[in-house]
């Protein structure tokens, strides 16, 4: 979750919680209505009016549940978080798939696109929140069709997704895409939908739990969707560890999950639709409607933040920052699985880290309260682009460790400390950035500044990792040993060297040369635009507030 406020969320909306405003005007009415009451004139009278002043002390207090109150609207959030982290962590998944198929890199590079909807939902967030069935429901007018659109396209893909990944021309990486571009797209507007929801779902005293169902359930889905998919479909992890009999195939397939996941999609969703109520006048919630910017309003909005120079130039920054780490955090992973380790024993690497990533940014955030959260960012900047070549390290050692049964435990431990140390680095300047986010944002306009800030973020960290990956096959030399007259600068190539009895042997890996070029580019962008970045926290307040405000 970013660090903004409970009122506002991260897909640019701005809020007020219901009720939040009319507190004052109501104890304001209360207390006029007890100085113009008239005096009792009977003990009877004054009886009753004790009797009646207890039964209101009672109803005031049954108004504030607590947390055992909401339980129901808790876990029915936490729920539909697990869901929209499902496709993600599948779509997670295709890659390390694909490249145990031997797909090209120019592939992965297209399948990359599949990461983009989350960073772009800021530009149809204003839709979602302006258009809508007001009888049906402001936020289930979207959550019910993108989930029962999420439920189709997962049957379609249990049907389908075998033919489309074992093909004889190989993987059809360009269908693959597209099923999975809308299921990524489908989720980011589900998402937008369920974060606006759990903003009325829950009452004013319990909002603060909307942000700790989206992170645990996004996790828990994409843990599902990742790391135990890829698992449990691993015939050498199940035979190892859960079986006692071996077979040829996991516990469970893709197809299986796929179709599994599309049933409780379709049944969720039609009980949402038909059991749980949007507005819920129960213990005695008041329906406060929401107060929401129009479409134009907030894309001009939009356009008036980006036009200021202070911000146009972070943006800039924020979209060159990543580049000295695209091949590390693209490639590695891929290139380790192309050298023989398996890849659901990288995915199950992850699960040591979730109490790290939980720990660091508790840590971290104490040296980014200050007033120069981007010192942080600076001086942890040098150390990723250094892991960055330990990463490559790592991927020229692996071929030399394996060994007949597998990789040595020291190998997967060296493995888990180089990530661990990543991650130190990663959430260093991932909070830092947050942190001078909402030190910075116009707190009038918080939601919609800090979700622009976030997605360009985000936008400079996507589209240098699929140039990466585009781009190590063009840099990768090959050559055809036992086959005069051969080459195998193309795929065709390569097919004829194969049949003329030559074998395409790698001189160069691409990914080698990538490293080098990226943590060049990153040192320079260190020492020229880094101080740069660093002198930004030396503008005034009044330099980051919106022209429209002022």
């Amino acid at each position: 979750m970013e660090p903004s406020d409970l009122t506002t969320r991260r897909n640019g909306r701005q809020r007020r919680v219901p009720g939040a405003s009319t507190l004052s005007e109501h104890i304001g009415s209360m207390d006029r209505g007890e100085t113009s009451s008239p005096e009792p004139e009977t003990e009877e009278e004054a009886d009753s009016l004790i009797r009646s002043s207890d039964r209101e002390n009672r109803r005031r207090h049954r108004v504030r549940p607590g947390i055992r109150g909401e339980l129901g609207n808790i876990a029915l959030l936490l729920f539909l978080y697990v869901l929209q982290g499902i496709p993600l962590g599948l779509a997670g998944s295709i890659p390390l798939i694909l490249q145990s198929k031997s797909v090209s890199y120019k592939d992965q590079a297209f399948f990359s696109f599949v990461f983009w909807p989350f960073s772009l939902k800021l530009f149809w967030a204003p839709l979602v929140d302006a258009l809508y069935f007001s009888r049906f429901g402001r936020r289930k007018s979207w959550l019910v069709p993108t989930q029962y659109l999420l439920g189709l396209f997962m049957l379609y893909l249990s049907a389908t997704v075998t033919s489309l990944l074992q093909s004889e021309e190989g993987p059809k990486v360009g269908t693959l895409t597209a099923v999975f571009f809308m299921l990524a797209f489908l989720a980011a507007t589900q998402d937008i939908a369920v974060d606006g929801w759990a903003l009325t779902m829950l009452s004013r005293e319990n909002v603060g739990y909307a942000s700790t169902c989206n992170s645990v359930g996004q996790t828990a889905g994409y843990f599902l969707g990742n790391v135990l998919f890829l698992a449990l479909e691993s015939a050498e992890f199940c035979n190892k560890y859960l079986r006692i009999v071996p077979k040829d195939t996991g516990i469970v397939t893709l197809p299986d999950f796929l179709f599994f996941w599309g049933v409780i999609f379709l049944v969720s969703t039609t009980l949402v639709a038909i059991l749980k109520r949007e507005n819920d006048h129960s213990r005695g919630r008041r329906n406060v409607p929401e107060e929401t910017q129009g479409v134009t309003e907030t894309y001009r909005l939009l356009f008036s933040i980006v036009k200021m120079p202070t911000v146009f130039t972070f943006c800039s920054l924020l979209l060159t920052a990543k580049i000295g780490f695209s091949a590390a955090d693209a490639v590695t992973g891929l290139k380790l699985v192309e050298a023989g380790v398996p890849k659901e024993q990288l995915a199950l690497l992850a699960v040591p880290m979730v109490p790290l990533q939980i720990l660091l940014p508790v840590i971290i955030s104490r040296y980014t309260a200050g007033p120069r959260p981007l010192d942080v960012f600076y001086k942890a900047f040098p150390f990723r682009l250094l892991i960055g070549l330990e990463y490559a390290l790592l991927v020229w050692w692996t071929p030399h460790v394996k060994q007949e049964g597998g990789f040595p435990l020291y190998y997967y431990a060296i493995i888990l400390l180089s990530y661990a140390l990543h991650q130190v680095a990663l959430y260093s300047m991932y909070v830092a950035c947050m942190a001078f986010h909402a030190k910075v944002s116009d707190p009038l306009i918080g939601g919609t500044y800090m979700t622009l800030l976030n997605t360009v973020t985000n936008l400079g960290g996507n589209w240098p990792s699929t140039v990466a990956l585009w781009m190590v096959d063009p840099l990768t030399s090959k050559e055809c040993q036992g086959a005069v007259g051969q080459s195998c600068s193309s795929s065709l190539e390569a097919e004829l060297c194969v049949k003329e009895g030559g074998v395409c042997v790698t001189t160069m890996d691409g990914y080698y040369v990538e490293s080098v070029v990226c943590v060049v580019i990153g040192l320079l962008w260190w020492l020229w635009l880094g101080k740069r970045m660093r002198r930004l926290q030396e503008q005034s307040s009044s330099a980051w507030r919106c022209r429209v405000n002022q």
